[in-house]
């Protein structure tokens, strides 16, 4: 099995039965890492919670792997939805550039206010999880947001650009989270005070 086909759910469920099944999933895993981590998670466990049989899990993911990545795919689809909400928000033309750059920084964090631990699971899982293609994807769409709008205000190189302030935001939110941060307002002034003196706005 290669290694996308080991990360993607094995169909995608058309009929309301089989929709119900397979979110029945999802959530078992998301209360398994709620409850006791990555470690928690087996096919087993999976299985029993989400009140399926093991075969019936088999017919929609080929590992628990599978499981984890496609939370992780709903994570980041979260995360571009909320971004492009603020891009396309009717006073976002009015913005000045520092206050549209909070919005988005803001933006990129909410996912941490809906679940903070859920979030910071489903990172350390991203990390340790092999790039397939969707989860790969599911990254470069918000790079790929992110250098439109900085080739927009004018900044040079814009791909290099978004590549460090990625990696800046997502390193300050990390050790903000893993040192028990749950003021993401605050989390949110440090990190557009680190982007704007990147871009020197």
């Amino acid at each position: 099995m290669d290694q996308d086909a080991a990360l993607n759910p094995r169909k995608q469920p058309k009929q309301g039965r089989s929709r119900a099944t397979f979110q029945a999933i999802l959530e078992a895993c998301t209360q398994l890492l709620h409850h006791g981590g990555v470690a928690a998670v087996t096919t087993n466990a999976l299985a029993e919670r989400a009140g399926v049989s093991i075969g019936s899990l088999y017919q929609y993911f080929p590992s628990k792997e599978a499981v984890l990545a496609e939370l992780v795919r709903g994570l980041r689809e979260e995360m571009f939805t909320d971004m492009v909400a603020v891009l396309e928000a009717p006073e976002a033309a009015s913005l000045s550039k520092q206050d549209l750059v909070y919005r988005l920084v803001r933006a990129s964090l909410r996912h941490h206010d809906r679940s903070p631990e859920l979030a910071q699971v489903l990172e350390m899982v991203e990390e340790a999880l092999p790039m397939s293609g969707e989860v790969a994807e599911g990254k470069a769409r918000v790079g790929a947001l992110l250098i439109t709008l900085l080739r927009d205000i004018g900044v040079v190189a814009p791909e290099e650009a978004a590549r460090d302030l990625v990696a800046l935001s997502a390193g300050m939110a990390r050790a903000a989270v893993q040192a028990g941060e749950t003021d993401f307002d605050a989390l949110a002034h440090r990190i557009h005070r680190a982007v704007v003196g990147y871009l020197a706005l």
